[in-house]
């Protein structure tokens, strides 16, 4: 073995030029190719992050997801009620208290209530429509990032003015409001109200802050005319990627209607699996056009070498010892350019997060990226496996020749 690993090193040694050049397109695959991956999974990661923080993990309302089993159909198997609703139906969830204490018993993460009404505001002569949702400034920090997509103001301002009102920023430009403003609020009930604006916030997300605005519960259920109403319970969860399970439970548990962040987007979750086939079809692209970049240099740094061949085979060498030095010389090359592929992809990604984007419609941002050893690892295995069967293959055909063959064709 130590004659081999000698002979293997002279060779690689012997042209260092030639070497340099495989080294160098192993290196340029690997670290394009942890590039592209790490700015694909980044990009999809960011969207995700960005979607789950501008809602709640589960959301549950006052529906139900199966109306209750009627006396009719639990006698006769063959009867089916459908659309069958009360008289009249009090709005909200029954027993908002016990329920929310019920949850937080149990599911990881921090739940608080809230209240949707959807209702009109009007400032300066403009009416707009808009959602909006009373919340207890107190929990609402453990279950959404409100308080850090505020632009001006505070949650705890809601406390300080009358039927206060926190704006999305896009919702206030349409309206001409700033903070001081009074707007007039109004619900389907009929009922309005006067109050002030003592917030605006931005989330980034355009449907939210052309629509969204939060008030204090007991303001939405005076809108509501309802005293007590509470028709939505939010909860965020530690781990978000456990929300459909968690929402299933709820549903068997309460009756209630839960929703996940997964049910309520699930288009765009149908989109990303098409767009991972495609990140993964672009990463292996990169990589195969890479293996047979490595394979033409090595093949032919192989074929230059065949004088080498003879001489050892008429020394004596096997056949077998012959494709071990050149597979060796391979798989050499090929884990230097991965070790240099994977400084490059570093380097390359660390250059890509450090890019700064600014446009009129966002605040200024960069590129996501994200550092992942599976990336490296993918790269550096397919550099070494291409590597040595560009070895192997040329090496095994050359070893195949009399070396007498190959001494009268080297003239």
């Amino acid at each position: 073995m130590s004659l081999v690993l000698d002979i293997a090193t002279i060779h690689i040694r012997a042209r260092l030029r030639q070497t340099v050049v495989a080294v160098m397109g192993v290196a340029i695959g690997v670290g394009f190719s942890v590039m592209m991956a790490a700015l694909m999974q980044g990009s999809q990661e960011d969207f995700v992050r960005t979607l789950v923080n501008a809602m709640p993990h589960v959301a549950i309302n006052d529906e139900r997801r199966d109306n209750p089993a009627q006396p009719a159909e639990t006698t006769f198997d063959a009867a089916q009620i459908r659309g069958l609703l009360p008289a009249t139906r009090r709005r909200g969830i029954s027993n908002p208290i016990a329920t929310i204490a019920s949850l937080e018993s149990w599911v990881p993460g921090s739940v608080t209530p809230s209240v949707q009404a959807r209702g009109i505001l009007r400032y300066a002569g403009k009416d707009v429509a808009a959602s909006i949702v009373g919340i207890d400034p107190q929990r609402e920090p453990r279950v959404s990032q409100l308080v850090n997509h505020l632009r001006q103001g505070s949650l705890p301002a809601l406390y300080r003015a009358t039927n206060a009102i926190i704006l999305g920023d896009r919702l206030a430009e349409k309206l001409g409001a700033r903070v001081g403003s009074n707007i007039s609020m109004s619900a389907g009930t009929g009922r309005v109200i006067t109050g002030q604006v003592v917030g605006l916030f931005r989330s980034g997300v355009r449907a939210v802050d052309e629509t969204q605005s939060y008030v204090l519960i007991k303001t939405a259920q005076v809108l509501a005319e309802q005293t007590g109403l509470i028709n939505e319970i939010r909860i965020r969860l530690n781990d978000p990627m456990i929300a459909r399970q968690v929402a299933e439970r709820i549903g068997i548990d309460t009756g209630l209607k839960a929703v996940s962040w997964q049910e309520a987007n699930e288009d765009i979750m149908s989109a990303f699996i098409i767009r991972n086939v495609i990140m993964y079809t672009v990463v292996g692209a990169i990589l195969l056009v890479a293996s047979f970049g490595t394979y033409n240099i090595i093949s032919t740094i192989t074929f230059e070498k065949s004088r080498d061949i003879a001489i050892m085979k008429s020394l004596g060498l096997k056949e077998a010892t012959v494709r071990r030095i050149f597979v060796l010389e391979a798989v050499a090359i090929g884990l230097g350019g991965a070790a240099m592929g994977w400084m490059l992809g570093y380097a390359l990604t660390l250059g890509l997060g450090s890019v700064e984007i600014r446009t009129g419609f966002t605040d200024a941002t960069r590129l996501p990226v994200i550092v992942m050893p599976l990336h490296y690892a993918v790269a550096g295995a397919v550099a070494l496996v291409s590597s040595a069967v560009a070895g192997y293959f040329p090496a095994r055909k050359a070893a195949r020749v009399h070396p007498v063959e190959i001494i009268r064709g080297a003239t």
